[in-house]
């Protein structure tokens, strides 16, 4: 089974991570929607996941990785050293979450929000989005 990364499709930070992902992961293990999307809207709905999520979220063997654990459970799956990071999810989550969430609350005041125009990906891109 793939894994779907649900991300923040107003957010210039996550599109940016989304595209970061894209370019570690030659074996395309993940794809790709935005929570605001309708197929977002339908995968919160199907896996219970809360409304208000701020952040990432990641859906893997039908279980949902939300946070600081889904980051680091995407880092897993990438080329390169980011694997490595995944040494850092035997820090308890709420401690991890502390710094996942200052991150996420300001994302929008450091890195902006999308406006409605946005980049038209290469057609073996477009398809690892769903």
């Amino acid at each position: 089974m793939k894994r779907i990364v649900l991300f923040d499709g107003d957010c210039n930070f996550c599109d940016s991570s989304v595209q970061f992902i894209i370019k570690r992961d030659p074996a395309a293990h993940f794809l790709f929607t935005s929570l605001q999307s309708e197929k977002g809207m339908e995968l919160i709905k199907q896996y219970a996941i809360p409304t208000d999520i701020d952040g990432v979220v990641l859906i893997e063997n039908d279980k949902v990785f939300t946070k600081s654990s889904a980051a680091l459970h995407i880092a897993k799956k990438l080329d390169g050293l980011w694997h490595l990071f995944f040494i850092f999810i035997v820090v308890p989550s709420k401690i991890r979450d502390i710094f996942y969430d200052y991150f996420a609350k300001n994302r929008y005041k450091w890195f902006g929000k999308k406006e409605d125009a946005c980049m038209l990906p290469p057609p073996e891109i477009r398809k690892r989005f769903i």
